[in-house]
């Protein structure tokens, strides 16, 4: 063999190899989507089992609760095929969901045969029926857990609009009043609410009438900002208050107190009143008729009182 026929030989037989590990990396990766659609295809498959079983028991006990004479005939045998196939198959799925709607299948035909035998004796099914209605409610909440949270768990979801959970229950045709004197809607809200999901907004403490009748007063409120305003000025006033009783010394000058005696102990101080100075009396010297008037006379005031004597 040649050089020319050796490389000839070598570049087609890894043209070849080429070849055939790109069959086998895409026969490989056609059986895992194959896979990965026939998981999803089966976990939708019992979300989809489950939707239809509810929608029927709702009609059931429906029917149930307007004619309540009706025979046994109408509650018909509750089956899950899909789910028994994906508990077979072992497939990854979230667990925890599919123990969930397992029990909750359980509860429905629990339900239904207790139901069943009440309508076959003929006695009116009073509490029976009641707690009938309320597994179909469980088993709603189970399935909107599953179909739209993938069979998550109330802490790990979040907040939730309600109204999202009334526009699913509608686009899956679960009417509001599909139960007598019951909102079915607002009882399942009522319900995921209740197993710890976090839906918004919160239920009204107060009603319509109550709120707009209630009379706000800002000077009653300690946290508004009228009652620390007012609270301030309080303290401004009984600053100036405290002030203007403050002990006055001489000359009207205020003394400030010790802190060893209060301001209650001290009174307004008055300075004693200054003796009256004494009185200064001057007597002119006037000359008898006949006398010779002096030109000049020098007067001698004396302060303690006393006639005024001519200087010499």
């Amino acid at each position: 063999m040649s050089e020319a026929q050796f490389y000839t030989f070598l570049t087609g037989g890894l043209g070849l190899l080429v070849a055939l590990l790109t069959l086998v990396a895409w026969h490989l990766w056609r059986m895992r989507e194959d896979a990965r659609a026939g998981r999803a295809s089966a976990l939708g498959g019992v979300s989809h089992e489950m939707r239809i079983n509810l929608q029927r028991m709702v009609s059931e006990l429906s029917q149930v609760a307007a004619n309540p004479v009706i025979g046994p005939d109408v509650l018909l045998p509750i089956r899950h095929p899909q789910l028994d196939g994906v508990n077979s198959s072992m497939i990854n799925a979230n667990r925890n969901g599919i123990a969930v709607i397992g029990v909750t299948y359980q509860e429905l035909e629990a339900r239904k045969l207790s139901l069943r035998a009440q309508l076959a004796q003929g006695i009116a099914p009073g509490a029976v029926l009641d707690d009938a209605m309320d597994a179909a409610i469980n088993g709603i909440a189970a399935l909107y857990f599953w179909e739209v949270h993938k069979g998550a768990l109330p802490k790990e979801i979040g907040k939730v609009r309600s109204w999202d959970i009334r526009d699913w229950m509608k686009a899956h045709g679960f009417k509001a009043d599909a139960f007598p004197d019951m909102h079915l809607r607002d009882e399942v809200v009522e319900r995921l609410r209740m197993y710890g999901l976090e839906l918004t907004p919160r239920p009204l403490t107060h009603t319509a009438w109550e709120y707009y009748n209630m009379q706000y007063d800002r000077h009653a409120d300690r946290n508004a900002r009228e009652a620390e305003r007012r609270a301030r000025q309080a303290e401004r006033e009984a600053e100036e208050e405290g002030a203007a009783s403050a002990p006055r010394g001489l000359f009207g000058i205020r003394k400030k107190p010790s802190d060893s005696q209060p301001l209650d102990a001290y009174e307004e101080f008055e300075p004693p009143p200054m003796a009256a100075a004494p009185v200064q009396t001057v007597q002119v010297y006037a000359p008898a008729p006949g006398d010779p008037v002096p030109e000049t006379i020098d007067l001698e005031i004396e302060p303690a009182g006393g006639p005024p004597k001519p200087a010499n």
